[in-house]
């Protein structure tokens, strides 16, 4: 029996692909995640799963950070990124960042089941108009994945909130730890990143960040 992840935290969604994989997988396990710390406990009891079908928007995940804690986490296991967001810019960035596919979420639950069975299949699978070679990879690409997964967890938390523009004590508050708590995982995290302080840090996190739909 083939034990899948959907991780989307929109509970209609998640409903429409259960039935898409309910369809192209019969009597699979299903276990759902809706929020990055829901996807870090599964990741804490090490849940082995056979497919992972990731929302790139979940609370506590930050444009490609979801993405990145997951193929860490499961580098061996097919994941496929379903999202609004259509922008090629996003899909190919997706797959750039490990993911074997792409599924929009306007797709039918037909279209949904159909992606599904051909990257089950070892296809990477992408919208047509997404059927063109990847970019290069901009600057530091491959060394600046390799130190976000270097981080803790907590750090990997902290490392979002400071993409959100949130100061130390807000994070402090927000994570019921000290601010000096806070501001040691700010030193690992720019020693991590190759830094010296915040703004370098924004900066170097630039390629993680997604445009709003129609601001690309």
């Amino acid at each position: 029996m083939m034990k899948i992840l959907i991780a989307d935290d929109h509970p209609l969604f998640r409903a429409a692909l259960r039935q898409a994989v309910d369809v192209s997988f019969e009597h699979a396990d299903i276990v759902e995640a809706d929020s990055l710390a829901a996807l870090e406990r599964l990741g804490e009891d090490q849940v082995p799963f056979d497919l992972i079908l990731l929302d790139l928007h979940m609370p506590g995940t930050h444009g490609f950070s979801g993405l990145i804690y997951l193929r860490e986490l499961y580098s061996k296991v097919p994941l496929v990124v379903i999202s609004a967001n259509e922008a090629l810019d996003v899909i190919q960035r997706s797959i750039q960042f490990g993911a074997d596919g792409f599924i929009p979420k306007s797709a039918s639950v037909d279209d949904m089941t159909h992606a599904l069975s051909r990257i089950m299949e070892g296809e990477r699978w992408v919208p047509d108009y997404a059927r063109r070679p990847l970019p290069p990879e901009p600057g530091d690409f491959a060394g600046m994945r390799e130190r976000i997964t270097s981080l803790t967890p907590q750090q990997f938390r902290v490392m979002g909130m400071l993409m959100e523009g949130m100061q130390n004590k807000v994070i402090a508050y927000e994570l019921d730890v000290s601010e000096a708590t806070v501001k040691a995982h700010m030193t690992a995290i720019f020693r991590k990143l190759g830094v010296r302080n915040r703004t370098q840090a924004v900066l170097a996190l630039k390629d993680l960040a997604i445009e709003p739909p129609g601001l690309e």
